[in-house]
């Protein structure tokens, strides 16, 4: 299934895109694409309906970020040897884990927002896990039964922030609409291999992203697996597992946002994103 939310942001409704490209409300059946609806029965239940028969959203609704209730929102750094060449940095012992502020989240299609002072915001291409129930001390083995399904991301970055000032790189990350989510949640049984995906990213037509999840070091399993060994994951977590080469930052000269910019990235069978670029 393909869920989203739909609507107006912070008052998004929940529904499902079906296969001849409808979007279905979901609002007199489940409260949100959050919380229990997320595991594997309150999934069930959605497939149990006649979904033909819901209401039909229109065309032009707005889509909010797929997934609703996100505690946490968790970034995994250096995760693709390729882009921590680029990056001047050596693939890392352990997956890099840093967070990005949950009031980053919007939607596919909303726009990237410059912040002020800003010289440097970057794009990056990700693919989003998306939790399906508490996970604590999980296996490797057992951590794919954990995960609703997968979604696109935008890892927006302000690389100055980031880098260049004192401190974690939380701050580089967490700006307003530095965190695009969507345009659905494709669940966990319509990826047959979440570590072969390709994925790409365009500026202004351009391709500047072309890469593939199975060049990440740490793999979805493992990254679930590794992160509830420190903290216990809760149903809507979203999991943003890296980027390829090919940001801002690694091109000669490096290339960074400006307003009017238009960014477009997509992963194989999880959709497209696009984004205007303006300033805040």
């Amino acid at each position: 299934m393909k869920l989203l939310r739909h609507g107006p942001a912070g008052a998004e409704k929940p529904g499902i895109r079906l296969d001849d490209g409808t979007i279905r409300d979901l609002s007199g059946l489940v409260p949100d694409i959050a919380g229990a609806v997320l595991s594997d029965e309150g999934l069930a239940a959605i497939r149990a309906v006649d979904l033909s028969a819901l209401p039909v959203v229109p065309a032009d609704t707005r889509l909010g970020p797929c997934v609703g209730g996100t505690g946490k929102f968790i970034c995994i750094g250096l995760n693709y040897a390729d882009h921590a060449a680029e990056s001047g940095m050596a693939v890392p012992p352990e997956p890099v884990i840093f967070m990005k502020a949950t009031s980053a989240i919007c939607g596919p299609y909303d726009p990237i927002i410059i912040p002020r002072g800003s010289e440097k915001t970057d794009w990056e291409v990700e693919l989003a896990v998306i939790i399906g129930t508490r996970a604590k001390y999980v296996s490797e083995a057992d951590a794919l039964a954990h995960v609703a399904g997968f979604a696109i991301t935008n890892d927006v970055s302000e690389r100055a922030f980031q880098t260049e000032r004192a401190g974690q790189w939380t701050k580089g990350k967490s700006c307003d609409n530095f965190g695009q989510i969507g345009p659905w949640l494709v669940t966990r049984d319509e990826v047959a291999d979440p570590q072969n995906l390709p994925m790409w990213l365009k500026v202004n037509g351009q391709t500047m992203q072309d890469g593939s999840t199975r060049t990440m070091v740490y793999g979805v399993a493992h990254l679930v697996s590794y992160l509830s060994q420190f903290m216990t994951l809760h149903p809507g977590d979203v999991i943003s597992t890296g980027t390829p080469p090919g940001v801002g930052m690694g091109q000669k000269p490096p290339r960074y946002l400006k307003v009017g910019d238009v960014v477009e990235l997509g992963i194989e069978g999880l959709g497209q994103q696009r984004q205007t670029v303006i300033a805040d």
